[in-house]
Parts: C-alpha cells; sequence; structure tokens
C-alpha cells in the first residue's frame, strides 16, 4: 500500500528524514515498523516567517519495497536507415525534437549553427576575458543552446503544453541529479548542464540520428509553397521534406531571412531592462530573516518581483540565487547581459533581470517602417548603446540602483560578477523613458516589499534584453506554418516557449506534427 502525505519540518529540526518517518506513522496511526520506506516526492521553503519550514510532499510505502526504477521508460531505437526530419538548432527543442523522432522511428539530421559544448568553452573564455564576441559561438549559440552556459534552471509553469515530468525523468536519464525531480525550483547548475547535453548527443548518435556543427542554415529553398531544400554555410544544399526550425530568440539571422523571401513573421510582445546584483547576504538577509549568515539547510536565497507602472508590468526575470552575469551578446557591436548560477550557487552574489513589458503594437510606433522586426530593431537600438557607453567593448555600462533612481551618476561602483567589467554610465538618461522611468518607480516599490533591497549596495548592469524573442513564426493548428509546408516553427524562437522545460516539450510535439502530417 502507499500512501501520499503533506509534511512540513521547521529549519532547526536535525535528522529531517527521520522526522519525517516520525510524522508519518503519527499521521496514519501505524507502527513504524510496518512502513517499509519514504520517498520525498516534492520539497519545498517556506520562508514567509521565522523559522523557515521545509514543505514535504512524501510518498509512504506500506509492507511494499519502494521502486528502484523509474515507471518512465525511453523506447530509443536504431534509426540509421529510417525516414529523415531535418532540425535546425540543437537548444532544448532541436535536442528533444531529435529524441522524440528516434523513439517514434525517425532518423533525426541536426544542423547547429554553433559548436559543441566542449569547444564552446573557448569562445566564452574569449568574450569573457578578450571581449571577442563569435558570433556563431557564444552564450546563445552551440550545443544545447543558450541555457547550456547561463544556468539551467527547469522551472516552468507550461503544465498544459505536454509531459513536464517525462522531460525531468529524460534529464535523469542523461546524467542530470534525481534532486530535480524533488525541488520546487528545480536547477541543473551551468558546470553540471553540459555533461547532460553530451549525454544526449552521444544518445542520438548512438541510435542513428546525425549531428552536424558549424552547420548554418543561409536559405530556405521552396516550389511553390513546399519547402525543398536546406542552404548550408551559403554552399551546400541538403534535399528535405520536413523541418523543425528551432533555432531560438537569438538567431536574427532567420528572421532577416524569412522576411527577405516575404516568409510571414509577426511582431511580438516582449521585455527590456537591466540586470541587478546585489550581495547574496543582503538576499538571504531578506528572505531568511537571518542577518546575513543563513542555515546551511538552505540554498541560497532567490526571489520574484511584480509591480504594475503605468499601465505596463515591471518585474524580476531569471533570477539566480548565488550566481554570475555573463556576456550574452551574439554580435561585435553589442552589450547583452544575462545571468546563470553553478550548482551548488556558491557564489557571493544575487543577480536577477528586472525589465519591462513592452507592447510591440502601442510602445514601437517610431518603428514600424520596420514591420514584423521593429521590436527586433528596437532591441538592437538599447544593445548597441549599451556597447557604445560601455566603452565600445564588452565592459558594460552600469550604475549603484539608488544613483540610477535618483537620477545622478554613481562615482564608483559595486563589486561585481561580470567578468569583463563594468563602466559607470548615467543609465537613467540613457535608457529610453519607456523603460527607465518604470525601472525608477520599480525599484522603489520592490524596496517596499523587500526591506533591505532598495540599497546603494547594489549595481544595475545594462542591458537585459533577451528574455524573449520579439518575432514569432506562426504556425496553424498542425503546428506547421500557414505558408510553407514541411516548416514547423518551434521553441523560443518561434514564440512558442519560455525557456527549457517549454521548449523540449515543444520540440517533441513539433515533431509528432510532423508525423502525423505525414500520413
Amino acid at each position: 500500500m502507499i500512501k501520499e502525505l503533506q509534511l512540513r519540518i521547521a529549519i532547526h529540526e536535525e535528522k529531517q528524514e527521520d522526522i519525517l518517518l516520525k510524522k508519518a506513522s503519527d499521521t496514519l496511526k501505524l507502527d513504524k515498523k510496518s512502513i517499509s520506506g519514504l520517498k520525498i516526492l516534492k520539497k519545498s521553503i517556506d520562508a514567509r516567517k521565522s523559522p523557515v519550514i521545509f514543505n514535504y510532499k512524501v510518498a509512504i510505502y506500506i509492507e511494499e519495497k519502494i521502486p528502484e526504477f523509474s515507471s518512465y521508460n525511453f523506447n530509443y531505437k536504431d534509426i540509421t536507415k529510417a525516414e529523415p526530419i531535418h532540425i535546425i538548432g540543437f537548444g532544448p527543442a532541436g535536442m528533444y525534437a531529435a529524441l522524440r523522432c528516434i523513439e517514434l522511428g525517425y532518423k533525426p539530421i541536426v544542423l547547429e549553427r554553433g559548436k559543441n559544448v566542449q569547444d564552446r568553452r573557448r569562445d566564452l573564455k574569449a568574450i569573457n576575458q578578450d571581449h571577442i564576441v563569435n558570433e556563431d559561438s557564444n552564450y546563445c549559440f552551440g550545443e544545447g543552446g543558450a541555457g547550456t552556459y547561463s544556468d539551467g534552471k527547469l522551472y516552468t509553469r507550461s503544465l498544459k503544453r505536454g509531459d513536464v515530468r517525462r522531460i525531468f525523468e529524460n534529464l535523469v536519464y542523461h546524467g542530470a541529479t534525481e534532486q530535480i525531480l524533488i525541488d520546487a525550483h528545480p536547477h541543473i547548475g551551468t558546470n553540471k548542464l553540459p555533461k547532460v547535453v553530451k549525454n544526449i548527443r552521444e544518445t542520438i548518435l548512438k541510435y542513428g540520428g546525425e549531428i552536424f556543427f558549424g552547420a548554418k542554415v543561409t536559405d530556405f529553398i521552396t516550389t511553390g509553397n513546399q519547402l525543398k531544400a536546406l542552404q548550408v554555410n551559403h554552399k551546400k544544399e541538403l534535399s528535405v521534406t520536413k523541418v523543425i526550425l528551432a533555432t531560438g530568440h537569438s538567431a536574427r539571422d532567420i528572421y532577416y531571412l524569412l522576411q527577405k523571401k516575404d516568409i510571414a513573421i509577426e511582431a511580438k510582445s516582449f521585455a527590456m531592462g537591466v540586470r541587478i546584483e546585489h550581495p547574496q547576504e543582503i538576499i538571504d538577509s531578506i528572505q531568511y530573516h537571518c542577518n546575513g549568515k543563513r542555515n546551511d539547510l538552505l540554498p541560497a536565497a532567490s526571489y520574484s518581483l511584480v509591480e504594475q507602472v503605468k499601465n505596463r508590468g515591471v518585474y524580476s526575470f531569471c533570477m539566480c540565487p548565488g550566481g554570475f552575469i555573463v556576456p550574452a551578446a551574439t554580435a561585435k557591436e553589442e552589450i547583452v547581459v544575462n545571468g546563470m548560477s553553478p550548482s551548488k550557487r556558491n557564489s557571493l552574489y544575487a543577480n536577477s533581470g528586472i525589465v519591462v513589458a513592452i507592447n510591440v503594437d502601442q510602445d514601437l510606433k517610431k518603428y514600424d517602417h520596420y514591420g514584423a522586426l521593429k521590436g527586433l530593431e528596437y532591441q538592437k537600438n538599447l544593445e548597441k548603446l549599451a556597447f557604445t557607453s560601455g566603452g565600445r567593448s564588452q565592459t558594460a555600462p552600469a550604475q549603484r540602483m539608488t544613483d540610477f533612481v535618483e537620477g545622478k551618476l554613481s562615482n564608483n561602483l559595486n563589486n561585481s560578477s561580470y567578468q569583463p567589467g563594468l563602466k559607470s554610465a548615467p543609465l537613467h538618461s540613457l535608457l529610453p523613458k519607456i523603460i527607465g522611468s518604470r525601472l525608477r518607480t520599480g525599484f522603489k516599490k520592490f524596496g517596499k516589499k523587500m526591506k533591505g533591497y532598495y540599497t546603494e549596495q547594489a549595481n544595475i548592469i545594462g542591458v537585459e534584453s533577451r528574455t524573449s524573442s520579439p518575432v514569432s513564426i506562426p504556425r496553424n493548428d498542425n503546428l506547421e506554418h500557414p505558408q510553407i509546408k514541411g516548416l514547423y516553427p518551434c521553441g523560443e524562437g518561434g514564440g512558442y516557449a519560455g525557456g527549457i522545460i517549454s521548449a523540449a516539450m515543444d520540440g517533441e510535439r513539433c515533431v509528432e506534427a510532423a508525423i502525423k502530417n505525414k500520413q
């Protein structure tokens, strides 16, 4: 017999599994000896009051053994000679599209513009230390996509789009810690995710799939409304019948190519702002009521903030406790910042994007002449502005939060995790009013919600611009482009996902749709 229970334990209570077992036996009015095992299903933290409480969801096995293996099976089969499906991009959407192809008996042929996870490291070192941007291999492009070296957070609200648990179990199958099956806000870590990504690649190759790195798609070749071939690196042509387009939110050349060929794309609302960085001990003090030194059982504290300011949302995005700010530019004359955390989340700093919602129809009238690319051009202009104000390198413009709100240049800046370095700049006047004025109001409101959050010890760093794609690629009820048969826009680049898990699920869905449409 199996019983599921919700149990709570205070942080100061030691030997938590023993306490869980006792609470379970007391709740069920059973002798502990009749309980053959206990399995933690979910764990979360309630830090609203002191002491901090752990919430557990547990399965109690009564005179029954805990199963040793997952109930999920991944039926990979040899597809060496099977019918091919081409996949453009090898981020989460592309990886899980490829894995799903193998399960369903089709051969994935993956084209990835960037490098494999090992070789990407050299280009990340180059941008961090030498300010050199490789436009095809960086924090956004390469094996595993943007998530590989920028955190690996797995939290998703996309519970109705597919089997979330299946993706989590598959990540564990490929080497991720089983803790991601338990934690309320699961996280792999930028130091652990590359190994998982490599294992996924090896699975695809083992069963007969093909993956080509340094393979940038440069043209779509159509006959009438049917996709017939892909041009790769301006030279080679590959005949295709079904293509999963999973290029991510930063593959701007794909949007330009689609527009050039009169293949329908649409402007999409998005968000832009800055990344803010506090000493982690400040966030710990606020969230855990601990005066800076948190209990060793507690992870580095995170936060989630949102306010409405002048009819636009101002909110935290991609919060990284115990993390680092990284340069995420994909072109030579731009500054883009993003955040990541290693698995232990043991950096001295906490960072988060603080962004303002941009309504693409109401807020960008001056950019209307760009049509579907107006949001993209707006992004580019702000990234270029950050580049010039930062000193025309990967040094980023920054300001103390209090100086930003008060409208004055910072005489000096706080220490930062951002490796290329910071330069004091008047972000309060450089950012467009639609963003800057809302951020200034938002920071003051956040300071009232979290006492101590509004402080001169925090830097704001510009710009956080790649929250999501400012372009969507339409698709019909069959998940196929309404204009081009055989093309399946997918994941974040198509405007259909907002993170690793939702992108992975969308990759699976697109493959299933492509196969169904063959019949």
